[in-house]
């Protein structure tokens, strides 16, 4: 029996019910947080946050400027690119009588000014060797990774960087330039011990790093940004931060010592828990304003990243608010920081609340359920050609063909 509607419908009422009956009491947290937002500063805050390492629960942001802080975004240049990369894949398939992967990088350059332009890529790229479906230790040939599910992810955001800076460096002229990826520039999964050394050193070091210094080096020669964005963002390190500001225990932001014991909505710091980084940005924000400039404080950049160090902003494209991360040479560069700023607001506007480059690159990229139906179609012909054996699961089999 399929998924039962009615009963989920009346589930549903029971469940927005409840949610109506606490809007006075979010209302009430709404204007604790945002005084305690706008009333922050940056030297406090982050006093705060190192009196408490070692005890924290949570990721609190590093604020490079006073929280509350709001900019305008800048004069747009009479003439400048946009461009961006996005990506797509088709993971390994057991159900597939041939094991490979695909993936596939989509872009899009857009120019205005006195010489519009527009030019759109995508670059499929068929996985089928040892090297392409594993990532092998160079010290030892028994020890390798397959490169399937969240490591398949990492590889290819790995290419979408190397992608952008690839399209930065073909991009004729030194008109200003900002180059967008979707998504977030940390690798988050890279964090901890997860996977082993050379797993971070090829993805890490050697590709996402690699990546953003080519993209710094041609920055110093012309006026080009790299950033990226995330659409209705659901990060909480800002809030986290304004949790340490309202925490008066000693020592700070210890939760399994001091608030265990407590029901949700009788700590200290209730008032903004309850809250995303979005929640308050889109309370104090006006159409085509960016927030204070914040930096991560994960484990992930602030062991790997270097001068590549993740900064962040949140900004208001009037249908949303997003949030751009910039590496630290972006973020140093008041110029780039602005150029930033302006292009996304300019780009997103002209998109109808998001960032009509990405639309495209994405549009470029994307694999369809009917692209992963031809493809697996692909495959068997292909062996079929070959007079090689063709063969699939029962299950595969089963979808193809029902039965009554």
């Amino acid at each position: 029996m399929a998924l039962d509607l009615y009963q989920t419908a009346a589930q549903l009422e029971v469940a927005t019910a409840h949610i109506g009956n606490l809007g006075d009491r979010r209302a009430h947290q709404m204007d604790i947080a945002l005084a305690t937002l706008r009333g922050a500063d940056a030297a406090t805050l982050n006093a705060r946050v190192d009196a408490a390492q070692g005890t924290l629960a949570f990721l609190p942001a590093e604020a490079v400027e006073d929280p509350g802080v709001t900019h305008p975004h800048g004069p747009l240049p009479d003439d400048f690119t946009v461009m961006a990369v996005d990506g797509s894949h088709i993971d390994v398939n057991r159900h597939l009588p041939l094991r490979c992967s695909l993936i596939n990088i989509g872009g899009c350059r857009l120019t205005y000014g006195a010489a519009p332009d527009a030019h759109m890529f995508s670059s499929p790229r068929l996985r089928t060797s040892d090297a392409e479906l594993y990532l092998a230790d160079p010290a030892s040939s028994a020890s390798r990774q397959p490169v399937e599910g969240a490591l398949m992810g990492l590889v290819r955001a790995v290419q979408e960087a190397e992608a952008l800076a690839d399209a930065v460096e073909e991009t004729a002229g030194d008109l200003p330039t900002l180059a967008l990826i979707d998504g977030t520039l940390v690798l988050w999964e890279l964090g901890g011990d997860r996977y082993p050394a050379y797993v971070r050193l090829q993805l890490m070091d050697n590709g996402v790093l690699a990546a953003l210094a080519r993209l710094r080096t041609m920055a110093q020669q012309k006026p080009i940004a790299a950033a990226s964005y995330i659409s209705l963002p659901n990060s909480s390190e800002v809030s986290n931060l304004l949790r340490l500001a309202l925490c008066d225990y000693d020592p700070l932001g210890d939760c399994q010592r001091h608030c265990r014991a407590f029901i949700p909505g009788d700590r200290h710091c209730d008032a903004v828990n309850d809250f995303t980084d979005r929640d308050l940005f889109a309370r104090t924000l006006a159409p085509g304003e960016r927030s204070a400039l914040f930096a991560s404080r994960s484990s992930v950049v602030r062991d790997s990243y270097g001068d590549h160090k993740v900064h962040f902003f949140y900004v208001n494209v009037e249908e949303e608010i997003g949030r751009v991360e910039v590496p630290g040479w972006v973020a140093d560069n008041p110029a780039l920081l602005e150029l930033t700023h302006t292009l996304v607001i300019d780009n997103a506007r002209r998109g109808g609340g998001y960032p009509v480059v990405l639309q495209e690159a994405h549009e470029q990229a994307v694999v369809t359920g009917a692209d992963r139906e031809a493809f697996a179609a692909m495959v068997e012909r292909a062996l079929e050609g070959q007079r090689l054996p063709v063969y699939t699961s029962q299950k595969q089999r089963s979808k193809r063909q029902r039965y009554v």
